[in-house]
């Protein structure tokens, strides 16, 4: 229609350009009304219609039948210009020649190219099939509309419509496809147009909201959705309307009428697109995940559980540290499972009382070990702590009688505790926390304390799933717990036996000055065997002992115990170092019951890995290394004898340390092997150090850099001993914790010449008058005039016996120090024995009378003969000399 000529103006200004996808830049671009107002009206270009996806021609027939009329779209149709197709019959127009056998015939009977059509201007319509062939040369088959009209002089004619019959099947096919859709699709299924107004949904997306399907077209994402939704799902229809990319999986949250509860559906947006490109509308398809993602989610928390139980058997029971398993405990639990926990044990556990806690008992004191927060980091009554006030770590606490923590603590039952609906009598908890898992540390139905798991509000509460967790890790923990209580127990025991059979102190020996140190091990380690002494043998000499039972533990400890005892033992009757070591080597294969591996002597194997090796089997036989020393101030000798101990260190005035190359011998306990002995003379001022191998042996270190850096730290004999020790310590590394530390240090320190009054005397009876003169002249001069006439008497005593019953010449031997001590010599072999005389016997009562007056006496083996001595203590001018004649009258 002209403009101008009551047709509607094609440049309204409510109208928008839309291009068309996929068309070139040169393309028309189609107007389409922004809103539709009032009746429709005429656009400036073809509308997208049903044309768009089928091929439709038109002609018209005069009243002779013949084409009067072939427009420019059946001349592209059939491939025939209109100047052939004019005044012809239409069959003749479009049907080639080769194809008039396929040509259905005419209502009036005739066929071929002479027919004619007349017989169908009666005013009766015609439809009919005819093939055809167009420009390109494709064949087809169309379906020709024949609809008579009348003209201006009163004539008949026809207007004829042509229409491709393929595209025509398709679509019948996509119609049926759609309806099925629509119609039988489980899943919920909508068309918005550009305007995102739906224009049809399906029966399943109507059965959800509860309306009749044709109550929907019109409507917008408001009227079924929450505004918020609906905002998001307009804002993807408006995406995809305007980029053409699919939004899929788009998760949307509302209520249906058809189902109680929030449901969520997963909806998936794509342009939908006519038969020229344009854009027409967006497909939706929903499908309501509810279910699925419930399952999902119980699926993840079980995953989550299974992790963190794994988790928890992975951390917990790492250490034998109560305070360390606590938060360990925690760790696994924060923020995973809670936002807050804190572990409580009973004071009595950690003071290592014997009396373990009743089920029942709730009125003990607990002590916080362990808190955790992912919220805050202050104490749990900050955040809501049902059960008692404010708690720091390491506080000692109870809880009031009526809290669910007590409860949980005499029924040895979880206790749940939060606001719950409707519950008026609800525990507070605070601005923080809104539930609350009280559960107690159950171990061999004992109760160890209790954990406490809060989440913070805006977490999910506490279920009977979290329930059963919280108890399943709460068990684990409490067995590790129990463990590590046991573990402590025993090893404080080991620690105590251990400590009271070293020497307090560092002790005190003639012509020795004596630095110690011992160190145990962490207490992640067992108590090793490690052990060191200082004893005190006849005429001022010294035994240094260091030794180290292999394996750990209790047993080690004790096999420790019995050796140090022995040793002490051997070492009072005297016995040669080689001598202690072999008897030493009996008792030790007499501590077990079966036999264990030979070591190496201390030379190749790690004695490390032998003491792992042999602390694996309970029945094994004890193995045990040992050095013993024998030191004699007065010839300023030191005897050593090894049982497959680390070599002592020996620092010399003016000379490097150094190794003493002692022969390393077996380990106690292997037997069979003798033992030898090394002599040597050590000038005033050496320093003499002897050790276990946790001392230069680590796994951070091999035992070669250990030894060197030992006789590296011994660099100058002149410092004070606490300062060596010092020194050693920190140059090596002792912080291991791997295995217990023992050294010893000693400096030599000979006695003077005039502290020593040595004599030797004829085998003849004058000898005892001339014995009692020399022992008065040197007390004299000592200034220890308390002492002679008590020192004059043994002395006749001793010097007597030796005429009467020993052999050669006699020895008589003074020495002064830290006490008075005199020896006599001779060649016999006959230990003196002391025995009770009868009232009628004359003699027998001397040994009676040396060890009424004396300190201490006794005899020993020497080399070539026999040697008895008794020991004086000094006057200190409070206490008076012991009475002679009270003593000769209480023999009597």
């Amino acid at each position: 229609m002209p403009a101008g000529a009551g047709a509607p103006d094609h440049t309204d200004r409510g109208n928008r350009d839309v291009p068309v996808p996929g068309g070139d830049g040169g393309a028309p671009r189609h107007r389409v009304p922004a809103q539709t107002v009032g009746p429709p009206v005429w656009v400036g270009s073809p509308a997208g219609s049903l044309y768009d996806y089928i091929r439709v021609a038109s002609f018209s027939l005069g009243p002779d039948g013949r084409i009067d009329r072939w427009s420019e779209r059946a001349e592209e149709f059939f491939g025939t210009p209109a100047a052939e197709a004019i005044g012809k019959d239409p069959v003749a127009a479009f049907v080639p020649d080769d194809m008039w056998d396929r040509a259905p015939d005419y209502p009036a009977g005739g066929s071929g190219p002479d027919s004619g059509a007349g017989s169908i201007l009666d005013g009766r319509e015609w439809t009919g099939l005819v093939p055809y062939r167009d420009a390109r040369g494709k064949e087809g088959l169309a379906e020709i509309y024949v609809m008579p009209s009348a003209a201006e002089d009163g004539g008949r004619g026809a207007v004829c419509l042509a229409v491709d019959v393929a595209p025509m099947r398709r679509i019948e096919t996509d119609i049926a496809s759609s309806q099925a859709v629509f119609g039988q699709s489980p899943m919920g299924f909508f068309l918005f147009d550009t305007q995102q107004r739906l224009l049809r949904v399906n029966e399943r997306f109507a059965t959800t909201f509860a309306r009749p399907v044709d109550e929907y077209p019109g409507m917008t994402p408001h009227d079924f959705l929450p505004r918020v939704e609906a905002d998001r799902l307009t804002a993807a229809l408006r995406q995809v309307l305007e980029t053409g990319t699919p939004v899929l999986d788009m998760q949307l949250v509302g209520t249906a009428a058809s189902q109680p509860g929030r449901r969520r559906w997963a909806v998936s947006l794509y342009r939908l697109h006519s038969g020229s490109g344009r854009a027409i509308g967006v497909a939706a398809l929903a499908v309501d995940v509810t279910g699925r993602q419930r399952a999902e989610r119980e699926a993840a928390n079980t995953r989550r559980n299974l992790a963190l139980l794994n988790e928890a058997g992975a951390r917990l029971g790492n250490s034998l540290d109560l305070e360390t398993t606590a938060r360990e405990l925690l760790d696994v639990a924060v923020p995973h499972f809670c936002d807050v926990a804190a572990v409580d044990l009973y004071q009595a556990l950690l003071s290592g009382d014997e009396a373990p806690v009743g089920v029942g008992d709730a009125t003990v004191a607990l002590r916080r070990v362990a808190f955790g927060s992912s919220v805050s980091d202050g104490p749990l009554s900050d955040l809501g702590e049902p059960c008692a006030e404010r708690v720091r770590v390491g506080a000692v606490h109870h809880y009031p009688f009526d809290s669910p923590c007590s409860t949980a603590l005499r029924t040895a039952q979880t206790q749940t505790v939060g606001v719950k609906d409707g519950d008026a009598d609800g525990i507070a908890l605070g601005p923080l926390v809104q539930s609350t898992l009280v559960v107690p540390l159950l171990a061999k139905d004992t109760v160890l304390g209790l954990v406490q798991f809060s989440r913070a509000k805006g977490s999910e509460p506490f279920g009977e799933r979290d329930r059963s967790i919280a108890e399943e890790l709460a068990a684990r923990a409490a067995v590790c717990i129990d463990n590590a209580r046991l573990y402590r127990r025993e090893h404080e025991r080991a620690l105590i036996l251990q400590r009271s059979l070293l020497p307090p102190g560092n002790p005190e020996a003639a012509g020795l000055d004596i630095a110690c140190r011992y160190l145990p091990g962490n207490t992640a380690t067992e108590v090793g065997g490690d052990w060191f002494d200082v004893i005190e043998l006849p005429g001022h000499r010294t035994a240094l002992v260091v030794g180290d039972v292999m394996g750990r533990g209790l047993r080690a400890a004790v096999a420790m115990g019995e050796l140090r005892t022995a040793v002490r033992t051997l070492a009072l009757l005297d016995m040669e170092p080689a001598e202690v070591l072999t008897a030493l080597d009996e008792i030790a294969r007499g501590l077990g019951t079966a036999s264990g591996a030979p070591g190496d002597g201390g030379t190749g194997q790690s004695r490390r890995g032998r003491k792992e090796a042999q602390g694996s089997d309970q029945t094994e036989v004890y193995l045990a290394t040992c050095v013993y020393a024998v030191y004699d101030p007065v010839s300023r000798r030191c005897t050593f004898a090894n049982a497959g101990h680390l070599p002592p260190a020996l620092l010399q005035p003016g000379d490097r340390a150094l190794m003493l190359d002692v022969p390393p011998g077996m380990p106690l306990g292997v037997g069979g092997e003798p033992f030898e002995e090394v002599e040597v003379e050590l000038a005033d001022g050496s320093l003499l150090a002897l050790y276990t191998d946790g001392l230069v042996e680590s796994r951070r270190h091999p035992l070669e850099k250990g030894l060197h850096t030992l006789r590296a730290a011994l660099d100058d004999p002149t410092r004070p001993l606490e300062d060596i020790c010092d020194r050693v310590l920190g140059a090596l590394d002792t912080n291991h914790g791997e295995d217990d530390i023992a050294l010893l240090t000693a400096r030599v320190q000979g006695l003077p010449a005039d502290s020593v009054g040595d004599w030797t005397l004829p085998p003849q009876a004058p000898s005892v008058a001339r014995a009692r003169e020399l022992a008065r002249a040197r007390l004299t001069e000592w200034g220890l005039q308390d002492l002679i006439d008590t020192t004059e008497l043994l002395v006749s005593e001793l010097v007597t016996n030796a005429l009467r019953h020993g052999e050669g010449e006699i020895r008589l031997r003074l020495l002064l120090d830290r006490t008075l001590v005199c020896e006599v010599w001779d060649a016999g072999l006959v230990q003196p024995r002391r025995r009770r005389a009868r009232d009628t016997d004359e003699g027998g009562r001397g040994l009676q009378l040396v060890s009424l007056l004396s300190q201490s006496w006794g005899s020993r083996r020497t080399p070539r003969g026999k040697t008895v001595w008794f020991e004086l203590d000094l006057p200190d001018g409070e206490s008076s000399p012991t009475d002679i004649a009270e003593a000769l009258l209480s023999m009597f």
